[in-house]
């Protein structure tokens, strides 16, 4: 077995968000998330049946959670558990530079 970097194969370009299962089980997922100037299309909300903690690992991106009218900026390090059920967002992604998120979900 040898190891995969999480920054290992990003393309230069890409239109929409890249989601990938590294792991998957009947209660877990984690999924590598490319971004690069993306964001949820307007008047749609993610509203999900598992939590999900979430970490910024390179770029920048900013989240709006429903109900709220600050948009939270991340930056490389930044990270969140977001509860199931939580509506929320992606307002606007780098477009200067690819955005590598890592997400796990659980229950």
């Amino acid at each position: 077995m040898k190891p995969v970097n999480l920054f290992a194969d990003i393309p230069k370009v890409f239109e929409k968000e890249i989601f990938e299962t590294l792991a998957k089980s009947p209660n877990l997922k984690i999924e590598r998330i490319l971004s690069q100037g993306q964001a949820t299309p307007p008047g749609q909300w993610y509203d999900q049946d598992w939590n999900e903690w979430v970490i910024l690992l390179k770029g920048r991106a900013g989240l709006l959670f429903d109900g709220e009218t600050n948009i939270i900026e991340l930056s490389p390090g930044d990270y969140l558990n977001i509860p199931a059920h939580r509506r929320h967002r992606v307002e606007w992604t780098d477009s200067q530079q690819p955005t590598v998120w890592l997400a796990i979900h659980y229950k």
